[in-house]
């Protein structure tokens, strides 16, 4: 038996690099732009520091087996975790829900969302 309390924390390691990087961004940049420039600065900040990612990789939205969309998150770094960067007061469960529905549509257990709209970070890591 694993007695570890970390243990069940799925890809905590991994997790812990984005938010790092993410809060180099966040530093570096300020807090408050538009989305699209921390998106950007953090997949800069994540080439240097060697971290894996895609950029806008694209999803299928399937209903009853046909397509009916594409979903295309921020970024997904590892392969294995969706990360999806805010500009807003708060992350709130509208934010959460929608998370859910991409680990859903992307078929990875891992998310986080980073909000870089205040001066310190906020971010939620959430598992389907």
């Amino acid at each position: 038996m694993n007695t570890n309390p970390d243990a069940k924390l799925l890809l905590k390691e991994e997790v812990f690099q984005v938010v790092g990087a993410a809060m180099e961004v966040l530093n570096e940049i300020g807090h408050g732009l538009h989305e699209k420039p921390y998106e950007n600065a953090l997949a800069l900040e994540l080439g240097i520091r060697k971290i894996p990612f895609k950029q806008q990789v694209n999803f299928e939205i399937l209903y009853k087996g046909n397509k009916v969309g594409l979903f295309v998150p921020d970024l997904v770094v590892f392969d294995r975790i969706v990360v999806d960067t805010k500009v807003i007061d708060q992350i709130t469960g509208i934010e959460r829900g929608q998370m859910l529905n991409y680990l859903r549509i992307t078929k990875l257990r891992v998310g986080v969302i980073l909000n870089f709209k205040q001066p310190k970070l906020e971010w939620e890591r959430l598992v389907l």
